[in-house]
């Protein structure tokens, strides 16, 4: 291999590959990718230093499926917790590994120090700020069920959390999309992604707003997203947060301006939560098809970082 490519931000992707590899992810999804194996001989390292049910299950058995061999690393498996450097765990992996795949509760500049080499592919499956393989599957769900992505009406209820920033920074770079997030107060997109989002839509043609609040809510909506109220670890400093977040619950009556909208959820649900469970299991409900699509789409990030 000439060079590898890494995923660190959705911000490290091109257009085109953007696009690529949401049609690639719909292509295996669809089961029209063709019999291959591009990983076929490559050792890929997934490395959890926090929870994960979908996202490393994902890409261990995407891995596997495109002829690969894995090695998994738990929280407490790796010398980073005796003191041993990022810089200097990057530069023995690098030299035993052909991709890894890591989850971390930290900024994702620990991984661009493990990406500071030619030899290693990086993926970035969930950082504090960012969780761009989920925006990939996200869109990758979009596309297969509504056959394109241009001109999509999204409105997300919810925190501004890494999924949230994630998805600002992809959906956006598609023309004619219009992106709300309804954010509680206090709980919105940080700034730097923000202000990221809304340079994309410039660019693109399509529209992306942020309110604090549940009032004049758009309707003829496709999708209807959220996510738990408790990010993976992560916990909210004020007590009282659950009655800030009350009023951005996701119920049935949301449906009743948009009634074609279909549900997204990222998973793990909390079901009377975020979201009751007559929308969640219900006939608009497709989180778990949505949860299927990231082998799908992890299946495609692995084949794209090894060129």
């Amino acid at each position: 291999m000439a060079h590898v490519r890494h995923l660190i931000s959705i911000d490290d992707l091109t257009d085109a590959d953007l696009h690529a590899l949401v049609a690639r992810g719909a292509e295996f999804s669809a089961g029209t990718a063709g019999p291959v194996a591009p990983l076929d001989g490559d050792i890929v390292g997934i490395y959890f230093s926090k929870t994960s049910t979908r996202t490393r299950t994902a890409f261990s058995s995407g891995a596997l499926r495109l002829g690969g061999r894995i090695v998994a690393y738990g929280p407490g498996d790796l010398q980073l917790n005796t003191g041993e450097t990022n810089e200097d765990t990057g530069r023995v992996m690098s030299r035993m590994l052909d991709v890894l795949v890591a989850r971390t509760s930290g900024d994702p500049a620990e991984m661009r120090v493990w990406a500071a080499q030619d030899r290693m592919a990086v993926v970035n499956a969930m950082s504090a700020d960012e969780h761009p393989t989920q925006a990939l599957t996200d869109l990758t769900t979009m596309r297969r069920r509504f056959g394109g992505i241009d001109g999509l009406r999204v409105l997300y209820v919810g925190e501004g959390n890494n999924t949230a920033s994630a998805l600002a920074l992809a959906l956006t770079r598609f023309p004619g999309t219009e992106l709300e997030l309804r954010t509680p107060p206090g709980y919105g997109l940080a700034p730097a992604y923000r202000e990221r989002a809304a340079a994309q839509a410039a660019r693109h043609g399509s529209l992306f707003r942020e309110r604090h609040d549940v009032a004049d809510l758009p309707g003829d909506l496709d999708v209807i997203y959220t996510t738990r109220w408790q990010t993976t670890g992560t916990s909210k400093s004020d007590p009282g947060w659950r009655a800030v977040f009350a009023p951005f619950q996701v119920t049935a009556a949301l449906w009743e301006d948009s009634p074609k909208a279909v549900f997204m959820h990222d998973l793990p649900a909390h079901r009377g939560e975020e979201v009751t469970a007559d929308v969640l299991d219900g006939p608009a409900g497709i989180a778990f098809e949505q949860a299927e699509n990231k082998m799908h789409s992890a299946m495609a990030v692995l084949e794209w970082c090894r060129p």
